[in-house]
């Protein structure tokens, strides 16, 4: 397989389409491709919009693709329309691979939403923080799938969860991908399995699109690397227990001896991010210098919701996002302070990503406190407090914009390149997780998607569960 072909076939992407251009797309595609696409109803989002998934192919293997599994990472819901069109137009390929291809387009569409009034200026970091949203873990798709560990239980799965498993449950794929992107980054992969041949693989296709390597700290500290930019898969228990979520869907594909993978991709990115020489500062003195500046930034928000907390009146999805971030990153900040390391000298790259940190963590927590604030002053609020930290508040946001915007070097990503990542690494891991010699050769059986043979229907339009 020529995959930097694949790659270059990617087209032109001006911004990120909305939930209803997600629902448009599968449509679409079944109607042109009555006899290969069926597209169905999978379950219903909290706010009662349709979880849906399309299927092509009838290879004897199965893969299932998530698009959207966190609503503020929006390149999924791309990479699931582009793989989808290529699949429909390249029977070899379909031959060559061997799947059906199970495509979930948006499986959060209601938090999707409430991230859409950035979604036509994706190089706009003031517009993406003014717009963001990401929920509280306990609403997390990726995050609550259910633990039942004696130490720590979680049973509080979300209805979009529950059809992700569902769809595994009826499926037993053989190969599952969760589309994620971060912010400024690097390009970097999670992998359930040890294979470094696949690893240094997925390490390569960067550089097909000219992104650079993430070689900064982890997302998580502790993590484990199989190889550059390629880290092995968290154990959604412990990950669970810290943040008081759920486990993650790698852990629910471990049911059926998937091979699971995790494309991380960025929205905006810097060389500085793959520059691994050394810096004249101590990686200790770094990580304790972060530390602190993360602290100072927690303990300014911290100290404005406590001004108008007994203000609020609107029970808005902002303020249980704010609450509960504000939590998850002081258990980051105190995590990584549990896990040191021998002294060295830090990187460029462990420079660069500290101070994107910082930037990720204010511009989020506080575009979000901001909309929490509009929220409230829309339904009416004249309470002082409110007006008063809506004014200091405001401030403090442009100057941090302003901060983040001046420590970011060249144009925006062009999104075309992020989605020939992605989708250059759900094909590369699709020739690796079935096969002769390889992870498993169990064929799944028992399947009730459409047809008697275990083949999917062919509609053009979608059918309730």
């Amino acid at each position: 397989m020529h995959l930097a072909d694949y790659m270059r076939q990617v087209p032109d992407l001006a911004q990120f389409p909305v939930v209803d251009a997600l629902h448009a797309e599968p449509d679409a595609l079944a109607a042109a491709h009555p006899d290969l696409v069926s597209v169905r109803r999978i379950g219903t989002s909290r706010s009662g919009d349709p979880l849906r998934v399309l299927t092509v192919g009838d290879g004897p293997a199965d893969a299932v693709v998530i698009g959207g599994p966190h609503p503020n990472e929006p390149v999924g819901g791309l990479t699931v329309c582009v793989l989808a069109g290529l699949l429909c137009r390249d029977a070899a390929l379909r031959a060559e691979l061997g799947y059906r291809w199970h495509l979930v387009p948006c499986a959060d569409p209601d938090g999707a939403r409430l991230n859409e009034g950035w979604f036509g200026r994706p190089g706009d970091r003031r517009a993406y923080a003014e717009h963001f949203y990401r929920p509280d873990p306990v609403e997390q798709v990726e995050w609550t799938f259910p633990l039942s560990g004696e130490e720590y239980r979680f049973d509080r799965t979300l209805p979009e969860t529950a059809a992700l498993m569902r769809l595994m449950d009826e499926v037993e794929p053989s190969l599952v991908c969760s589309l994620h992107n971060g912010e400024h980054q690097g390009v970097f992969f999670y992998l359930n399995r040890d294979d470094l041949e696949l690893a240094h693989r997925l390490a390569e296709l960067a550089g097909h699109e000219g992104l650079p390597l993430h070689h900064g700290e982890p997302e998580l500290p502790g993590s484990r690397l199989i190889a550059p930019a390629v880290y092995a898969m968290h154990d959604g228990a412990q990950v669970g227990a810290m943040f008081g979520a759920g486990a993650g869907s790698a852990d629910y594909a471990a049911r059926f001896g998937a091979l699971h993978l995790v494309p991380e991709v960025p929205l905006w990115t810097d060389q500085r991010v793959a520059d691994r020489s050394e810096t004249g500062t101590g990686h200790e003195q770094l990580l304790v210098s972060g530390a602190v500046a993360r602290r100072e930034a927690l303990d300014t928000l911290e100290a404005a919701l406590a001004a108008v907390a007994g203000d609020l009146t609107v029970r808005s999805p902002f303020e249980r996002s704010l609450r509960a971030t504000l939590r998850t990153f002081r258990t980051l900040v105190d995590h990584r302070d549990a896990v040191p390391g021998p002294d060295r000298p830090a990187t460029v790259a462990e420079e660069f990503d500290h101070r994107q940190e910082l930037h990720l963590l204010r511009l989020r927590l506080l575009g979000t406190f901001l909309r929490m604030l509009d929220a409230e002053i829309a339904a009416g609020s004249s309470a002082p407090a409110v007006h008063t930290q809506r004014r200091v508040l405001g401030d403090i946001f442009d100057r941090w914009v302003g901060e983040a915007v001046a420590d970011t070097r060249g144009p925006a990503i062009e999104i075309r390149r992020t989605v020939a990542v992605q989708m250059g690494a759900i094909l590369l891991a699709a020739t690796r997780a079935v096969g002769p010699g390889q992870y498993t050769s169990r064929i799944p059986t028992g399947r009730s998607m459409g047809s008697s043979a275990g083949r999917p229907a062919t509609s053009t339009a979608a059918t309730a569960v």
